[in-house]
C-alpha cells in the first residue's frame, strides 16, 4: 500500500467513512473490491425479482452490480455513515429516480426494517466492524424472509496466510476476522441453516453463506 492512500485510510476511517478523505476512500474500496464483490454475489441464485439488501453499502458499487440481477427487484443499501449513505446516493442516482433503489441510515444491531422484508442480504468487506457479531446476524436473520439466502463477503479470513499490510490492518483497526469454522459457528448459532463457507483458490478470499428455514 502506498503513502498517499495509507493517509487516504487513516483519514477516511474504514470503521465509519467520514470527510472528504472518507469519500475518496470509499471510492477507492468500489475499485479495488470489485472482483471479491462479485465473487461473492455469484454465490446469490436471482430469479429477477428479488427484494435486496446490501448491509454497509459503502460507495454503493455492489448494489450496482446486484441491480443487473433483479430488473423487476428492489433494492435496499443500509449504513452509518452519512458519507456512505451520500455516495452510494450519488453512484446509483439513476436507480433512486426510477424507484428501484433506495438508501438508508442504520445500524445493524437495530435494522429499521420489518420482519421478513428481503429475500437477499448481503455484507461485503463490513462484518469486520460489526460490534456484535452474535446478536447482529440474529438481527440480520430477523429481516430475512423465509428461504432467503444472506452472504458475508471479505477479502480476508483466519485461517488464510495474510501479507504484513493485512496483518497491521487487523491491528490497527480491530477488525474481526474469524477462522472459516468460526464462520460457520456464529451463523449457524444465530439459526441460519444450510450453512456454507466458501473460498476461492489462490486468494484469500471468504463468502460465508446461510439460509432462513
Amino acid at each position: 500500500m502506498s503513502e498517499e492512500r495509507r493517509s487516504i485510510t487513516e483519514q477516511g476511517n474504514p470503521r465509519k467513512p467520514q470527510g472528504s478523505a472518507g469519500k475518496e476512500m470509499l471510492m477507492g474500496m468500489n475499485e479495488h473490491h470489485g472482483p471479491v464483490t462479485a465473487w461473492g454475489i455469484d454465490h446469490f441464485s436471482f430469479s429477477g425479482s428479488e427484494r435486496v439488501l446490501d448491509i454497509g453499502c459503502g460507495g454503493g458499487a455492489a448494489l450496482r452490480r446486484m441491480a443487473e440481477k433483479v430488473p423487476s427487484g428492489h433494492l435496499t443499501g443500509v449504513d452509518y455513515s452519512k458519507v456512505s449513505i451520500a455516495l452510494t446516493s450519488e453512484c446509483n442516482a439513476d436507480l433512486i429516480s426510477q424507484g428501484r433503489l433506495n438508501v438508508v441510515q442504520g445500524i445493524v444491531s437495530a435494522l429499521p426494517f420489518e420482519d421478513n422484508s428481503f429475500d437477499r442480504i448481503i455484507t461485503v468487506e463490513s462484518f469486520y466492524f460489526w460490534e456484535n457479531p452474535e446478536s447482529d446476524l440474529r438481527e440480520v436473520l430477523r429481516v430475512l424472509d423465509k428461504g432467503g439466502t444472506f452472504l458475508i463477503v471479505a477479502d480476508i479470513h483466519g485461517d488464510a496466510e495474510l501479507d504484513d499490510v493485512s496483518i497491521e490492518n487487523i491491528l490497527k483497526y480491530s477488525l474481526f476476522n474469524p477462522t472459516l469454522d468460526q464462520y460457520r459457528q456464529l451463523l449457524e448459532g444465530a439459526g441460519f441453516t444450510n450453512v456454507q463457507v466458501h473460498t476461492q483458490p489462490g486468494t484469500t478470499w471468504v463468502c460465508a453463506e446461510g439460509h432462513k428455514a
